[in-house]
């Protein structure tokens, strides 16, 4: 299946996610609280101010995609919306609890280290290490009907590689062309012949992220 969100696209499921793991009898939701999922200050990267103009538009194309159906209770006076993205009957993705969170996570926050998924995506599924939340990024990354991550180079100064999903090829590539700018524009950790090497590897790694867009695509 060829999916290719938008950020605010992405935002939009990531909430409807989210929203159906941490408070099930809220959901499905009202376009009130799609809107203030999306604009809410805390785990959100970046923070949003989409107006309810805006958040309906975008409801309206993801059902297009169906990836977003209404699904009003009995007695219900207003609209409210559900995701088919995943772990549902409609879905094409049925993913753990924990690759669900961690997907999650991703949506909501864009690229991000094992360990900080571990910490951000405990709310909605259990981890015992960053190592374990590794593990499931890699399987993510290497899944057979294709690829749903990419591990990032690592950034100067950071412990970690950060993951990056690839479900929105503009935030995909983005993301790997930030991670290229930071490592070009840090002093080199040696010698000039390792910055050389480090910025070959950021370059065959954009490369390969592109092919596997187009794979997804084609795969679609």
């Amino acid at each position: 299946m060829n999916i290719n969100f938008s950020p605010r696209e992405a935002r939009v499921i990531g909430c409807l996610v989210e929203k159906q793991i941490t408070t099930p009898e809220q959901y499905p939701l009202s376009l009130n609280a799609v809107l203030n999922a999306c604009n809410q200050k805390s785990n959100r990267d970046p923070v949003m101010e989409l107006t309810e103009t805006e958040v309906q538009g975008l409801i309206d194309a993801l059902s297009r995609k169906h990836l977003v159906i209404e699904r009003s209770g009995f007695g219900s006076r207003v609209p409210k919306y559900q995701q088919r993205f995943c772990n549902t009957e409609f879905s094409v993705f049925q993913f753990t609890a924990q690759e669900r969170a961690i997907l999650c996570e991703l949506l909501l926050r864009g690229p991000q280290t094992p360990g900080e998924l571990r910490s951000r995506a405990a709310r909605m599924a259990g981890f015992t290490t960053a190592e374990e939340v590794e593990q499931m990024l890699e399987g993510l990354a290497r899944r057979e009907s294709g690829p749903l991550v990419l591990r990032l180079a690592r950034e100067p100064g950071r412990r970690e590689a950060r993951y990056v999903h690839l479900f929105s090829e503009q935030a995909a590539i983005a993301a790997t062309t930030s991670t290229a700018s930071s490592a070009a524009g840090a002093p080199a950790p040696d010698a000039p012949a390792g910055m050389a090497e480090r910025l070959a590897l950021l370059e065959r790694q954009l490369s390969a992220l592109r092919e596997e867009v187009e794979t997804l695509k084609r795969r679609g």
